[in-house]
């Protein structure tokens, strides 16, 4: 009896230790296989797409690469890093970085903080109202940037803007007749801001919205009975559950509002001082015609800059799907 005891609780076998490793093994071959499968097609497009457009930039960004070599069909030359240097000591790209960022910091702020102030208007409006609040993000939402410069430039101007129009009403005067919004780089970048905000908004108020709704109602109840009312509330029982969703939005548009161009370039044809009121992209367009090595040295640095400012959130991203 204990010969047969021992005997069924031995542990298995080492040969079959092995025949399970290696099913386990061929297993993983297979999965690992079919997910290469599924994604080939989609690695190959990033590849073309942005892998090669990538490298090609970071290898001219050391070159001295221009429209000669282009026209001459010649080499271009290694210089190092004195493109990087030249963009540093001898060009507005320092000037346009603090512009770009201030720009950017500013319409986060307005976007989000308002984004957040809409969607809890929302969650305490009735469905008719909700609805018509709903439809006007959207209107505003899916107007393309072209466009809305275009109307808000007319709102703005000089000589048929209601702006103008209203502030000379409002003040029994007729001091805003004629004046330029845009001659000024600081109500320039007010208009800007004011289009961008505009358009900016709708994303922000319904990704939050839509989380506002995933909080616990058994929470919300807990928190008033314990007192909990206002800011108090929403900062201390409601902000957590929104944390990781208030930081997707933070992350995109701190992307989105660096790579500003249509709003910006539209501006400025209608009037806007070009070499004062340069953001990141439009500097890049502008940048000396043909001097491929040193704009490419530009689009490096502005690459790095985004991956900089969103390493936060993938971090955060990557730990959460190691939990």
């Amino acid at each position: 009896m204990t010969d047969l005891r021992t005997r069924e609780a031995a542990p298995p076998s080492r040969p079959d230790r092995v025949v399970s490793t290696a099913r386990e093994r061929s297993r993983r071959r297979r999965d690992g296989g079919s997910a290469l499968t599924l994604l080939g097609p989609s690695l190959i497009i990033l590849g073309v797409m942005v892998g090669y457009p990538a490298v090609l930039m970071l290898v001219q960004s050391f070159t001295d690469y221009s429209i000669r070599n282009k026209v001459q069909g010649t080499l271009p030359g290694f210089v190092g890093i004195e493109n990087y240097l030249e963009v540093f000591t001898q060009s507005d790209f320092p000037a346009v970085l603090v512009r770009s960022l201030g720009l950017m910091v500013a319409m986060t702020i307005l976007i989000v903080g308002l984004g957040a102030l809409i969607a809890v208007l929302m969650t305490r409006l009735r469905r008719g109202m909700r609805i018509l609040v709903s439809l006007g993000l959207l209107l505003a939402w899916a107007m393309p940037p072209l466009a809305a410069t275009t109307v808000w430039g007319w709102i703005f101007d000089s000589q048929y803007g209601i702006v103008n129009w209203a502030l000379n009403t409002a003040m029994g005067t007729d001091a805003w007749t004629n004046h330029s919004w845009l001659a000024n780089p600081w109500s320039f970048f007010f208009v800007l801001t004011v289009i961008v905000v505009w358009q900016g908004i709708p994303f922000a108020a319904f990704t939050l919205y839509a989380a506002l709704g995933q909080v616990p109602a058994e929470v919300l109840e807990a928190s008033s009975l314990d007192g909990a009312v206002g800011w108090q509330r929403f900062r201390l029982v409601v902000f957590p559950y929104l944390r990781n969703v208030v930081t997707v939005v933070v992350v995109l548009q701190v992307i989105w509002n660096l790579r500003i161009f249509t709003q910006v370039y539209a501006l400025q044809q209608r009037g806007g001082l070009i070499s004062e009121t340069n953001v990141l992209g439009t500097y890049i367009f502008r940048q000396g015609p043909g001097e491929f090595g040193v704009t490419s040295a530009i689009g490096v640095l502005m690459v790095v800059l985004l991956l900089t400012l969103s390493w936060g959130y993938i971090r955060t991203t990557l730990k959460e799907e190691e939990l």
